[in-house]
């Protein structure tokens, strides 16, 4: 990664064809493979600036791998899942009153972070949301990972994966030689993505504030170190304070458009207005057109900041969920022209209700929490083909009507 480097480890995909070689072994040998690699490893962090003491009590009791790092590895949903599927389960109602919330919550907070960096609140809100659901995935420790072991077990066993391990695993070595985080609160994801806005450790290191004046940066526990942290990274990437970013709009029928970007007025000259009829207030702006679904879904023209928020996660669906979550928590409504769904959509309470009926029925044992996620549509999966259903997998009315009569 360069000097600005995307912050969270979203632009390599797996493919099913994960290269686990030294994990087909047996059990023993598989123990006896990572434990030499723990000791090879020690040599290169050691001479990256990494205290051999620190090294030693990191990987104290550490002799196998992450077995579920592994497996979580091969799903991204920001790159296999439909635009609406991802959307639809990060910009809802809940996520939405959740935001508006916390933005009262935490006023002074954000006051101070708007004033001192530029960066809109409910971006911020926004990201918090998406990275850890304002701070909830933290109390899940079923769902946390030590972070040492889980890059090293990428570094040692995911050949795609291994060099970004390798550094970020020196890296979140040097955050415990920092002080900021004890051994044992050094948790995070699969990835090493860290506290409530999901740092990378390398991203850490270059962007973390101690934002409540404690002398640490703590972005598992403080509130305001997270929330400071997030902004300083928008802002130091180039956030343009006071602008949007980007527009909903109207493409004309019949014709194809340029790829890249041109001014909103050359955009304008071509057909593409905004879709609720306002001239663009700053028409010689570059903006890019994205169409995440063609002509089926709504359509954007997107401006720099957008572009601002790929650098937290490099995903055209991540930014625009940030920023359609971010104006819906603002007060703004949704996109006037709504996705194209192969079924009726479900709103969070009906989405639990299905959860909570396949969990009676025996087909779901995973948290009755509204959100639709691999687990969800396995169990999806298994009572369609149980019952002769065409077995799509979509959380839907439809379904729910059937598990209704059932």
């Amino acid at each position: 990664m360069d000097h600005k480097p995307c912050h969270r480890f979203a632009g390599l995909i797996i493919s099913a064809a994960v290269l686990l070689s030294p994990l087909m072994t047996s059990s023993a040998q598989a123990d006896a493979a990572f434990q030499r690699w723990i000791g090879d490893f020690r040599r290169t962090a050691v001479a990256n600036g990494v205290k051999a003491s620190i090294y030693d009590n990191a990987f104290a009791g550490i002799t196998a791998p992450d077995p579920e790092v592994l497996q979580k590895a091969r799903f991204q949903p920001e790159f296999q899942d439909e635009a609406w599927q991802y959307i639809d389960g990060r910009v809802h109602e809940r996520s939405v009153a959740t935001g508006r919330e916390m933005g009262r919550k935490y006023k002074r907070l954000l006051d101070a972070i708007e004033r001192k960096t530029g960066v809109d609140r409910n971006i911020i809100l926004a990201i918090w949301s998406m990275e850890s659901d304002y701070g909830e995935f933290l109390k899940r420790e079923d769902r946390l990972h030590y972070v040492p072991q889980a890059l090293a077990t990428l570094a040692y066993a995911d050949r795609k994966r291994a060099k970004y391990a390798r550094g970020q695993l020196i890296a979140a070595l040097k955050i415990l030689q920092r002080g900021d985080v004890s051994r044992n609160g050094l948790v995070g994801s699969w990835a090493g993505a860290m506290g409530h806005t999901q740092f990378i450790p390398t991203s850490y290191l270059a962007f973390a504030v101690d934002g409540d004046g404690d002398g640490r940066r703590d972005i598992w526990n403080s509130v305001p170190d997270a929330l400071w942290t997030a902004a300083n990274l928008l802002k130091r990437n180039g956030w343009q304070a006071g602008e949007t970013w980007g527009y909903e709009v109207t493409l004309p029928p019949g014709r194809k458009f340029p790829g890249g970007s041109m001014s909103l007025a050359k955009w304008q000259g071509i057909g593409v207005t905004r879709a609720n009829g306002k001239p663009f207030p700053r028409p010689g702006q570059s903006a890019v057109l994205k169409v995440l679904q063609g002509r089926d879904g709504p359509a954007f023209l997107m401006v720099k900041n957008f572009f601002v928020i790929k650098r937290y996660n490099n995903a055209d669906k991540y930014a625009l969920a940030v920023g359609l979550l971010a104006d819906q928590i603002a007060g703004f409504p949704p996109p006037q022209k709504d996705w194209t769904r192969p079924f009726t959509k479900l709103n969070i309470s009906e989405s639990e209700e299905l959860q909570q009926r396949l969990k009676r029925a025996g087909f779901y044992d995973g948290e009755v929490d509204g959100k639709i996620g691999p687990a969800s549509r396995t169990a999806i999966l298994s009572f369609q083909a149980r019952y002769g259903l065409q077995q799509d997998g979509y959380a839907s009315m439809e379904l729910l009507k059937v598990l209704r009569r059932n």
